[in-house]
């Protein structure tokens, strides 16, 4: 079981590097399921991602503070109505049911980013 949550660490965590560069999928989550699975499988693993220089910040700064940083609320909430409106306009612009879906997915998601506590 050990194993196995150490993979599916591991994939989240490529998962949330690659959130980094795709304005769909989002970073910090995938990134703190990977610190969930890695505390219960590997305590190097853990100390490594919280020690991360760059994804470290992001992980321990949620889990102390249950904060997020008001830059990456406004990135993170602009760069997903830019990728939603592109696809709602310019690739399902025939199908109205769609559209409507992909609407109100992008404002749950704006919602739950917007609940969270701004980090000062």
């Amino acid at each position: 079981m050990k194993y196995f949550l150490i993979f599916l660490g591991m994939v989240s965590l490529g998962v949330g590097v690659a959130g980094i560069f795709l304005p769909l999928l989002p970073t910090t989550p995938f990134l703190l399921l990977s610190a969930a699975l890695f505390a219960r499988s590997s305590a190097r693993l853990y100390g490594w991602l919280l020690h991360h220089r760059i994804f470290g910040r992001y992980v321990r700064d949620f889990l102390q503070e249950k904060a997020i940083p008001m830059r990456i609320k406004i990135l993170s909430v602009s760069a997903m109505w830019t990728a939603m409106l592109w696809t709602v306009f310019f690739v399902v612009h025939e199908m109205r049911w769609l559209q409507a879906l992909l609407t109100v997915v992008a404002a749950g998601i704006t919602w739950h980013i917007l609940s969270y506590k701004t980090k000062k």
